[in-house]
């Protein structure tokens, strides 16, 4: 099975954001991967759900919407409205991780949890076989081009491990430091998503970087 692309639009250029968007519906991309930060739970503050609306209204590939906020359960309904497919919320902002993904499920939503760099892997495993997805953040959460924390390679492997016990089906995502290396060992190490934000837009042609990250075996 090939790679699951998901660029980050975190990257793109906001000035011409319907450009970037067309760009990656004619791309080898799979999804748009769309991170929503509150400030709060992430030092930094990225667009919310008006601009999410305009993404969607130009994507013709499924949102995957990365939310970096705490009490996640209080906007689970406004990310269905404005058009996500897939919500991935942190294991460290909800106190009640089950019926936070039941929550996404019943929205009609595919559920995901991300988590971050100093989080184990074995948190999840009382709720893998309720995910479709689990989001390995490479990178401290919050800002875009930072260097990748090599450790994340080793929880990849822990989670392929459990993944393979529990629920073959949920998606093994990394978001962080992506690139042709990095992505490379990931893959190996059991990741089946790749997101990639500043290696995409930051290329010299996006579309042939992500064809590239695309033909990672």
């Amino acid at each position: 099975m090939s790679i699951i692309i998901s660029p980050s639009v975190l990257s793109c250029d906001f000035g011409n954001i319907q450009h970037d968007v067309e760009m990656i519906n004619q791309s080898q991309a799979d999804w748009f991967h769309i991170d929503v930060m509150d400030g709060v739970f992430v030092p930094n503050i990225s667009f919310g759900f008006p601009v999410m609306a305009a993404i969607k209204k130009h994507a013709t590939k499924p949102l995957d919407v990365h939310i970096m906020i705490q009490n996640p359960d209080a906007y689970i309904s406004e990310f269905k409205k404005h058009g996500a497919d897939i919500l991935t919320f942190h294991y460290e902002a909800s106190t009640h991780v089950h019926r936070t993904i039941q929550a996404i499920k019943a929205e009609g939503m595919k559920a995901g949890i991300a988590l971050n760099p100093h989080t184990p892997v074995n948190v999840l495993s009382e709720v893998i076989e309720d995910l479709d997805l689990v989001l390995i953040m490479s990178v401290n959460p919050g800002f875009g081009g930072q260097k990748f924390i090599a450790n994340a390679i080793n929880k990849v492997k822990e989670l392929r491990a459990l993944i393979d016990a529990k629920n073959p089906a949920c998606v093994l995502e990394v978001d962080g430091g992506v690139n042709l290396e990095t992505g490379k060992q990931l893959v190996h190490a059991g990741a089946n998503a790749l997101v990639a934000g500043s290696f995409v837009f930051n290329s010299g042609n996006p579309k042939e970087t992500i064809a590239a990250l695309k033909e990672i075996h």
